[in-house]
């Protein structure tokens, strides 16, 4: 018998990872422009196109209706917007629906893993950290903590 298949969190590594994580030992990192494109499971066009669309129409009705510098200023507004209120609420609404969709099976993990668009991060009580990324055996990392926290 392997050293894994001897190991008390073997074949559980998911549901330990996420009893780290509600602990807040661990730490699951994901790479949010990945997760946000198109593709993507977690990716909602209408999140991303209808403000961005929006600001734009807005901006050309008021450039062909009024004036050129009226335009300028709702595309400045909008643009600012956009930055400011809009892209931190999708990417916290990403970073839930991918936590959400790769704690949902082993397959899920698996797949997102090996695109590169997890990592794992823990915070050790002797103040060293331990970090995973896709190089790395995201099971390994989580039965490397057995005993830990």
């Amino acid at each position: 018998m392997s050293e894994t298949e001897d190991h008390p969190w073997a074949g559980q590594e998911r549901q330990k990872l996420q009893e780290l994580m509600d602990a807040e030992h661990v730490k699951l990192g994901i790479h949010i422009r990945k997760m946000n494109s198109p593709g993507s499971p977690v990716y909602r066009t209408s999140e991303n196109v209808v403000p961005a669309g929006a600001i734009l129409v807005s901006s050309f009705a008021a450039t062909a209706l009024i004036h050129f510098y009226v335009g300028a200023v709702i595309l400045a507004i909008g643009c600012t917007w956009w930055l400011w209120k809009i892209l931190p609420q999708i990417r916290e609404a990403v970073f839930l629906r991918s936590s959400a969709y790769v704690l949902e099976s082993d397959a899920h993990f698996d797949q997102m893993w090996a695109r590169g668009m997890l990592s794992l991060y823990a915070k050790l009580p002797d103040g060293t950290a331990r970090a995973a990324t896709r190089r790395d055996d995201w099971r390994a990392f989580v039965r490397s903590l057995h005993g830990i926290f």
